[in-house]
């Protein structure tokens, strides 16, 4: 039985207590898989199966900054609803028509400030939207957002993206755009999203060869084992590690960090698993 998008349902929390002090800020990446909903697919992986099954999650437990992948715009109107009236996201379609799967981020406008956002293609010409280099068959993007938190007063500067799945030249390339944005970014930095690519790969030692550390690697505590991220509508596993990251600024603060294995009717919401970590923000003071 699927249960209806808007139905409550019994979903733990991710962290367990102790509660989250001022300045924690929740921030998560997930590839929520895009819409697929054709009679003869696995039922497990059909949308309409899955959308009851994200919508519970994130009504929850939502993170103040959510960085999605493959969300096609159906998919992303049905994720900021189920965070709550007081999200909004940036971020749109990787296609030149700005239709397609996008990377939006989303974020509590009640936590946050937005002070600047940007969607750039992951190409030779990033200005040029649906533009195509390196050897990957569709478009890929990176979308910046920019934050003052209205909490602590601190900056803080998002970019979340989907590293293409064909293309091992892609994937290196985009991850040095990736370390140059983040070089350039000024406050907190977090860079998020299915990187497809595992620990050791050549696009993880670019993208973390500056100013960028995993976040799973420093968080103070972990709650969950480094779960492979790539699920697969399987029980969790152990076995390639992640290719789904968060990386933060070498000078951040992370509480704690999760890989999200929680299920609604006994099944995952997307093929891949949620990242999740808890930032620590110090209040600025003038």
């Amino acid at each position: 039985m699927t249960t209806p998008v808007g139905a409550e349902v019994a979903v733990r929390r991710l962290f367990p207590p102790p509660e989250p002090a001022v300045g924690d800020l929740r921030i998560a990446s997930w590839n929520i898989r895009r819409r697929i909903d054709g009679p003869t697919w696995p039922p497990n992986d059909r949308w309409r199966v899955r959308a009851p099954r994200l919508a519970a999650v994130l009504r929850a437990d939502p993170p103040a900054i959510l960085g999605t992948q493959e969300a096609m715009p159906d998919q992303a109107d049905l994720v900021r609803a189920s965070l709550g009236p007081g999200y909004r996201f940036v971020g749109h379609g990787r296609n030149a028509d700005g239709r397609g799967e996008g990377c939006p981020i989303f974020f509590d406008a009640e936590r946050l400030e937005l002070t600047g956002h940007a969607q750039r293609a992951l190409s030779e010409t990033p200005g040029v939207a649906g533009s195509l280099s390196w050897g990957n068959p569709v478009p890929r993007v990176v979308v910046r957002a920019s934050f003052r938190d209205r909490a602590t007063g601190t900056s803080l500067t998002v970019l979340n993206t989907h590293l293409d799945v064909f293309s091992a030249r892609s994937r290196l390339r985009a991850a040095w755009m990736l370390h140059d944005l983040a070089e350039e970014a000024s406050g907190r930095v977090v860079v998020m999203g299915d990187m497809n690519a595992g620990p050791g790969s050549a696009p993880l030692a670019a993208l973390l060869s500056g100013n960028l550390v995993d976040a799973w690697e420093v968080a103070s505590e972990r709650t969950t084992p480094l779960w492979d991220t790539y699920g697969g509508y399987h029980e969790p596993r152990v076995r390639r590690g992640p290719i789904d990251w968060i990386a933060v600024d070498r000078g951040a603060t992370v509480r704690r960090a999760a890989i999200d294995t929680r299920t609604v009717d006994g099944a995952a919401p997307s093929d891949h698993l949620g990242v999740h970590v808890v930032l620590g923000l110090d209040e600025v003071t003038s």
